[in-house]
């Protein structure tokens, strides 16, 4: 990079002090949460994880440096919210990931709901996708996520977001495309389920359990090497 094309001290002064008032907002987020699920927490949160990153490019540009922050998420993380203020509508956008584990169970349940419907049969039980079609025909999508096991059906990841806008879409807008306009700056909040966050999770029980064996292992020398020193010692003579 060239000399011209480096940010100046003082842009990298104004970026940590931008990351100095993100952090000040964000603990008073903190303070005064209404739970688990604030948005004004989840507003911070991007605002500092914003700042940080700005405050790092620049510093890196600058003085060839880098900072010990790391934003979870990575490139996953949404940009700091842009929306409105206080917004007139909302849209919550829900994925969930299964994996057909039990094929069979999958289709005697929707055969069993087939049976059941007063209609004419239509046979589209026979088949893995009709059954899908038939099974959450039937039930909702709550309850299937509740019941996934019975359906013969195994959970992978998922989310939900929740986007603000000024105004709600007229009816039918979006049905054609229903996930192609979805703007980052527009989400309050999101949550994430997924086993990678239990396998992280698994790799540090798996840390400490060695930790402990190694520990554990290391006392039991200790005492091997104590029973060594007491069996090599000679009985003294009383009777001196």
């Amino acid at each position: 990079m060239s000399d011209a094309a480096q940010p100046t001290a003082a842009e990298v002064r104004a970026a940590a002090e931008a990351v100095k008032a993100a952090l000040d907002r964000h603990l008073a987020a903190v303070e005064r949460r209404s739970g688990d699920d604030d948005p004004a927490v989840y507003e911070a949160f991007n605002q500092l994880a914003a700042a940080a990153e700005a405050y790092d490019e620049l510093l890196y540009d600058r003085y060839d440096e880098v900072t010990p922050f790391e934003i979870p998420g990575g490139d996953g993380t949404l940009p700091p919210y842009a929306g409105p203020e206080e917004p007139n509508a909302l849209s919550v956008l829900i994925r969930r990931d299964y994996t057909v584990a039990q094929p069979k169970r999958l289709l005697a349940h929707a055969q069993r709901i087939e049976a059941a419907d007063e209609g004419e049969p239509t046979q589209a039980s026979g088949t893995v996708h009709g059954a899908l079609g038939i099974l959450f025909g039937e039930f909702e999508p709550d309850e299937i996520a509740s019941r996934h096991k019975e359906f013969g059906l195994e959970e992978g990841d998922s989310t939900l977001w929740v986007t603000a806008s000024d105004d709600p879409p007229e009816p039918g807008e979006w049905l054609e495309a229903p996930f192609e306009q979805v703007d980052p700056e527009r989400v309050v909040c999101r949550f994430d389920v997924s086993a990678v966050f239990d396998e992280e999770a698994d790799d540090e029980d798996d840390e400490d359990d060695d930790l402990q064996e190694d520990v554990e292992d290391d006392e039991a020398d200790v005492d091997d090497a104590a029973l060594d020193v007491d069996e090599d010692l000679e009985p003294l003579d009383t009777d001196r």
